[in-house]
């Protein structure tokens, strides 16, 4: 006997792929805009921005 009861062959998958490639393009285009707006001229000087910021040596104490 299961403990979640009687499985039933219900199809998960097929239904619902219209939905997860409706959600991938979605978050490529949230992705690709943040990018497009990160790198803009208003901001590519914020302090705040990531792909602003260098990478400093770290200290190395010998």
């Amino acid at each position: 006997m299961s403990l979640l009861g009687k499985k039933f062959p219900a199809p998960i998958a097929q239904p619902m792929a219209p939905f997860y490639v409706a959600g991938v393009v979605i978050l490529y285009g949230i992705n690709s805009f943040a990018n497009a707006l990160a790198n803009s001229e208003e901001h590519r000087n914020d302090p705040r921005n990531p792909a602003s910021k260098t990478v400093q040596p770290k200290d190395k104490h010998n």
